[in-house]
């Protein structure tokens, strides 16, 4: 057991934070409010459950690399704190509670389970043949609200789904967003490595300025998937806190200044999906949006 926190700790497992509000808030509009404690708590599952999958096999696969680039080289894989073995099996164990949680969902859920791990684990080779990887990164990260609007509707999945594909969408941009912002760590690491990445690309000034122009476009698509569940002036609120967070993290990185980079990536980024499953549940529960817009 007490190997459990550094185990945890490999797959950053607090950062669970940037996803599930996001699946949570989809699921919150699927039921009109809070849906019933199995759904939840399976959904929940799911979805932890299958980060956890894909986090242990990206540390399995990237351990060669983390060793060689100096920010990543105290992890504990490569530094010989865990085994591989024990990350191969929390990969296991991860990907069987979502596979699990999937199929006591629903029919829909299961058959939809397969295909969403692949991508998820997916991920983690893509940044060894595209520079586009972080829009990899964002479609698994933006499949969670669709997983929880199936979770709900199971074969009714197609009613108002417009909300959860849009979701979904601006998931898959602000993520895209802040790994580009992210990546700019590694610039002359990846370019010697030969690993494809936006910054290592464009460099690091104009990869910031797509990361601002995605995050624009990431609150847009909020805002369109609002009207189109039917939502009102509290989750635009929401909405309008996320664009000043945002707005917030881009005033202090810059290129030259990447000093505050986990302020802007990690504080910020959990405000954003906290803020926005906050305002959603409370614009259920006090104007009762029917569910599913």
């Amino acid at each position: 057991m007490s190997r459990v926190p550094v185990l945890l700790g490999t797959i950053k497992f607090s950062h669970s934070v940037f996803a599930l509000p996001f699946c949570l808030l989809a699921l919150f509009v699927a039921a009109g409010g809070l849906p019933s404690l199995r759904v939840g708590l399976l959904a929940v599952a799911a979805m932890v459950g299958a980060r956890t999958a894909a986090m242990a096999f990206n540390r399995l696969v990237d351990r060669a690399i983390d060793a060689r680039n100096p920010r990543t080289a105290d992890r504990a894989l490569p530094k010989g704190l865990v085994r591989p073995a024990e990350v191969a099996a929390l990969l296991v164990a991860g990907a069987l509670v979502f596979l699990g949680a999937a199929a006591l969902l629903n029919r829909i859920a299961l058959l939809f389970s397969v295909p969403v791990l692949a991508v998820l684990l997916a991920y983690s080779l893509t940044k060894r043949f595209t520079s586009a990887s972080h829009f990899v990164l964002g479609l698994a990260l933006g499949l969670s609200p669709l997983g929880a609007w199936v979770a709900v509707k199971g074969e009714a999945f197609l009613e108002g789904a417009v909300f959860p594909v849009l979701v979904g969408l601006s998931v898959l941009v602000w993520t895209a967003s802040f790994d580009v912002i992210y990546a700019c760590q590694d610039v002359e690491f990846d370019r010697r490595e030969g690993l494809r990445s936006v910054p290592a690309r464009l460099g690091v000034g104009r990869s910031l300025a797509l990361s601002r122009a995605l995050h624009v476009g990431a609150v847009l698509l909020l805002a369109a998937a609002g009207f189109a569940g039917g939502l009102s002036f509290i989750y635009y609120a929401g909405v309008a806190a996320v664009a000043g967070l945002l707005a917030y993290g881009h005033s202090i990185v810059r290129e030259g200044d990447l000093g505050r980079l986990d302020v802007a990536f990690f504080t910020v980024n959990g405000w954003v999906s906290l803020s926005l499953m906050a305002c959603t549940l409370l614009d259920l529960l006090v104007l009762g949006t029917p569910a599913g817009g």
